[in-house]
């Protein structure tokens, strides 16, 4: 039952996806999601350039930072930034977060880090040697210093020389392949140069650019829902579709922004660049979560076109409880539109050729919640999937220039309500003349206990009807009949229809070898579902005793149960351990007893040592032979505390490794000693 409940939602699942073809602007899960996903370790984010991308997403996101990484991250800055030679990225993202957070920088450093910049512009031939020291100089001016950059038409030309066919870039010029990811960062980096500027720049040489912005967009790719993205051709950057398309529209909007006159870029293909960060949802890692809220402040206000977002609350709407239709138009990032009307052009059903049960009907704007909504929809209304078409129309017709509709814009909305089940009934019929043996009528909105018997000569029937609310046939996604077998075994059959009629015919004859010749108890179980029906169950019916014929020697033999995967996680069961009864010991005066025999040896040894008249005498004096007589002796000591140590406590494997390192130690030490005494006794018979 778990399983068909589990069904169930999926498909519902799977068509309320289906049915969400508008996009929603970025609400507050997305902030809650940033609160979550970006949490400072230890009073850091990590690197920089994590820093900088968390701090500019909940800063976008006006997300509340609990925690001041401040004590942390200021002092890492200030090393960068004092160090002449820092990397132009890591001074870029210093500055970047410093900009944030306000950390104390003093003036001389400010100096000294923009006459560094300016030279590596001068002799840059790398695009992101441009794009971190010119958007490095951009910081440094958007905090109220003084930046101008000399020379900047030839900076200019120098990132244009870096372009190719088809409005991409080249990362250097010793590149072969031509990058659209690359094409963004150079937009970024010439609308810098631009802005940096102490002269205008040549505006035939800003025509040129603006021509291959239009031929970039020529490449652009779409999904079926309307969203445009670029993808990258040039696979050594290994950029996302998500990236790149952040990239050209930071660029973008960026060049828009500080350059005369207009782009010729459609307003539909912002739009539909805005339609793709938002179908993304949510992203699961922190950068793509910021490339996608960063992309999407940069099109919240854009001198190109403003993207206007029109919203469902819901897609499935309730005939029992009367909901309104409700819709919202937004920016991207959730801020309210401009004044206008949004108007339904018309409303069909998918399933139907007949005419639109809603047309030309405009939606009453709420200024209190800024919902568009149509208070009562057509009794003529019947349940199912609908096309919903919208339009919006500005008030204001200067804004036409600056904002991006969409034109018309399609939703599905599911319209449910509760559906009838009427005439229900479930029978064994004769197989001979179909003759009703036994019937018995059900009422599927409660529970029903069914007690049936029959055998493989007859038949099972089982029918009922499915109407609308209006009184029309309803066909719902799911309805099948399924027979479980009290050893677990289970048979799935899909109900036809004809009409408002679904029924179904078992032959038990023709399924004795489906049933694997199982007689016994069969519990009985009816599921049907549909996103537009309210009603949905999965319901058990009760149960049938079937006696089919013994099974002949090739038949199928039924499938081995499958093992509940949740059983794993249940009591494992006790363990009971069986120990060897201990061995009988000798009496401890015994152990004892040879415990002093085996000190036996020693006393020998000492006794022996006296014996011989062992005395210091000959111990060499020099520093040399002194150190390995030294040494020989702690090595024979060490192997002495190694056999007790094996005695007191350890194994024979372990004793035998040390072993070969001190035999080793103890061969060296005392080789060098009797030549030491060798060499001493040569030189006194000499002498």
């Amino acid at each position: 039952m778990a399983r068909d409940l589990w069904s169930l939602v999926l498909i519902s699942l799977f068509f309320s996806t289906c049915a969400a073809t508008t996009f929603r602007p970025i609400s507050d899960g997305h902030r809650s999601a940033a609160s979550e996903l970006f949490v400072p370790i230890d009073g850091s984010y990590g690197s920089l350039e994590d820093t900088y991308e968390a701090l500019r997403t909940v800063q976008i996101l006006k997300v509340d930072r609990s925690i001041d990484i401040s004590p942390h991250t200021c002092p890492v800055i200030s090393e960068i930034l004092e160090d002449s030679s820092s990397q132009t990225k890591d001074v870029y993202y210093a500055l970047g977060v410093n900009s944030i957070l306000g950390c104390h920088i003093d003036s001389g450093i400010y100096e000294a880090v923009i006459s560094r910049l300016k030279s590596v512009i001068k002799g840059a031939n790398l695009l992101y040697d441009f794009y971190y020291s010119i958007k490095g100089l951009l910081v440094i001016k958007d905090q109220g210093i003084s930046v101008v950059l000399e020379d900047a038409g030839d900076a200019f030309h120098s990132i244009k020389a870096l372009s190719q066919s088809g409005g991409r870039w080249r990362f250097s010029s010793n590149d072969a392949e031509s990058s659209t990811y690359a094409a963004g960062l150079a937009l970024e980096a010439l609308a810098g140069v631009v802005s940096l500027a102490d002269s205008d720049i040549d505006q035939s040489t800003i025509g040129i650019v603006k021509n291959d912005i239009r031929k970039l967009f020529d490449s652009i790719e779409s999904y079926d829902d309307g969203a445009l993205y670029f993808d990258e051709k040039f696979d050594a950057e290994h950029q996302s579709p998500l990236s790149t398309s952040a990239s050209v529209v930071r660029g973008l909007t960026a060049f828009a922004a500080v350059t005369s006159g207009r782009l010729k870029i459609p307003g539909d293909k912002i739009l539909g660049l805005a339609n793709f960060f938002l179908s993304i949802g949510i992203p699961g890692t922190t950068k793509d979560f910021y490339s996608q809220i960063e992309s999407l402040a940069c099109l919240e206000d854009n001198r190109l076109a403003v993207p206007l977002i029109l919203s469902l609350p819901t897609a499935v709407l309730s005939s029992t409880s009367k909901d309104q239709l409700k819709v919202k138009v937004t920016t991207v990032l959730g801020s309210d539109s401009p004044l206008l009307t949004v108007k339904l052009v018309q409303a069909s059903r998918l399933d139907s050729k007949s005419s639109p049960v809603l047309a030309h009907q405009e939606l009453k704007f709420d200024p209190e919640s800024s919902f568009h909504s149509l208070d009562i929809l057509p009794t003529s209304m019947d349940v199912g999937k609908y096309l919903f078409v919208f339009e919006i129309s500005l008030h204001d017709p200067e804004l036409e220039h600056v904002c991006a509709t969409g034109g018309q814009i399609q939703a599905f909305i599911y319209y449910t309500g509760l559906i009838k089940i009427e005439s229900a009934e479930i029978a064994v019929l004769d197989s001979d003349v179909d003759a009703v043996e036994t019937k018995q009528n059900l009422d599927l909105s409660k529970d029903n206990v069914v007690s049936l018997s029959a055998d493989h000569l007859q038949k099972i029937i089982l029918s009922f009807q499915l109407t609308t609310p209006l009184g029309h046939a309803f066909k719902p996604h799911q309805v099948f009949l399924k027979l479980r077998h009290e050893t677990k075994v289970e048979h799935m059959f899909v109900l036809t229809n004809s009409g408002k009629l679904f029924e179904i015919k078992l032959d038990l004859l023709a399924l004795v070898e489906k049933f694997y010749y199982l007689s016994g108890k069969y519990d009985i179980e009816l599921t049907v579902g549909d996103i537009s029906m309210e009603n949905s169950f999965l319901k058990a019916l009760g149960h049938i005793d079937l006696q089919l014929p013994e099974p002949s020697e090739k038949a199928t033999h039924p499938p081995v149960p499958l093992l509940d995967p949740y059983s794993q996680f249940g009591p494992k069961p006790e363990i009971s351990h069986i120990f060897r009864v201990p061995e009988k010991r000798p009496p401890q005066e015994l152990s004892y007893a040879f415990l002093a025999a085996t000190l036996i040896p020693f006393l020998g040894f000492l006794i022996g040592l006296m014996r011989l008249g062992v005395n210091l005498k000959n111990f060499p004096s020099a520093a040399l032979p002194a150190t390995f007589s030294i040494l020989f002796h702690a090595g024979i000591a060490g192997v002495l505390i190694l056999y007790l140590l094996f005695w007191l406590k350890l194994d024979l494997f372990t004793t035998l490794k040390f072993l070969s390192f001190l035999g080793v130690f103890l061969v060296f030490a005392g080789h060098k000693t009797l030549s030491q005494h060798a060499s001493a006794s040569a030189k006194q018979k000499s002498a």
